[in-house]
């Protein structure tokens, strides 16, 4: 295969085989310092623990642009790109930096151009060339970013299976940032809404209201409702009654959980109210849907035995 440079933009990664190669992984914490400009034959990933900073990056053309990172906040540098970091006098920048490039495959995690494939956000990043590319994390990132690197000291650059899972995961998540920040400009409010999917998803388990789900997104709770009913063609509530009703099914077919602990786990306090729910989504109160699923699938049993 030809021999790779430190970019993440070359057609070679979309059409060969490559695994990931790190240069340097490591905290540090600046406190009142300039850098000079410098470049290096790798990406390179800066991410902001806490404080602040700011990172200027010079254009091929030596026009200089200047971006002020904040706590979860994380700057992608392509290779050769000129760069400084700045931390003012009276302020600290915990970072986390990574600086990678790409060698022949290895491992059994998937290449880049496996990834691409299955992944249209990640195509779109790799086709889509930056110098630099500034994403806000909601902490996403930030837990992959801290595995890779932990794995990394304890492996070694060439890393291992966990180390190339890692840095798939890594790039996916990245990608998946670029695409939310570029959808969310054309389009803001699918953004407040698929939030909204998320904290419900992550809460389902306990009281939630509706004023809260707005406070995660940042948004009015009455413009979030009508946004969230305009796009989904349900309420909030309506929404995280059937979510939480789809759970229950899962742990009714799937578990051993007693029927009148159920409520308890999907975030409803009283069980009266819970048969109530489930018998208006399901059609059937929560026991008759554990025997169905039970009678089911020992007709499954009897009927294979037979075949046999």
């Amino acid at each position: 295969m030809p021999e790779l440079n430190g970019s993440l933009f070359q057609q070679q990664l979309l059409e060969g085989e490559y695994s990931p190669h790190f240069f340097a992984y490591y905290y540090k914490q600046w406190n009142h310092y300039t850098m000079p400009y410098h470049q290096h034959n790798s990406t390179e990933i800066m991410y902001v623990i806490s404080g602040s900073c700011a990172v200027d990056v010079r254009s091929v053309s030596g026009n200089e642009e200047r971006f002020i990172l904040k706590r979860s906040e994380l700057i992608m540098l392509d290779a050769n790109v000129p760069h400084r970091l700045i931390v003012d006098e009276d302020n600290v920048c915990r970072m986390l930096n990574v600086e990678f490039g790409f060698t022949d495959y290895a491992g059994v995690a998937p290449s880049l151009s496996r990834l691409a494939k299955e992944e249209e956000s990640l195509a779109e990043l790799l086709r889509n060339p930056f110098t630099s590319l500034v994403l806000a994390d909601p902490e996403e990132v930030f837990h992959v970013l801290k595995a890779l690197v932990l794995e990394l000291d304890q492996h070694g650059k060439d890393g291992g299976s966990m180390v190339r899972l890692l840095f798939a995961e890594l790039l996916l998540r990245l990608s998946r940032l670029r695409r939310e920040r570029l959808q969310a400009r054309q389009h803001p409010s699918q953004l407040y809404v698929r939030r909204a999917i998320e904290f419900l998803h992550q809460n389902y388990d306990r009281s939630i209201q509706a004023k809260e789900v707005a406070a995660a997104v940042n948004v009015h709770p009455g413009y979030l409702h009508r946004i969230f009913k305009k796009q989904t063609g349900c309420t909030l509530t309506d929404y995280l009654n059937l979510l939480r009703m789809e759970k229950a099914k899962m742990l009714l077919a799937q578990s051993e959980i007693p029927v009148a602990d159920i409520a308890d786990y999907v975030g409803i306090s009283s069980r009266q109210y819970f048969h109530l729910l489930f018998k208006k989504y399901a059609s059937m109160t929560p026991i008759e849907y554990r025997n169905s699923i039970e009678r089911y699938s020992w007709s499954d049993i009897t009927r294979f035995s037979d075949e046999k």
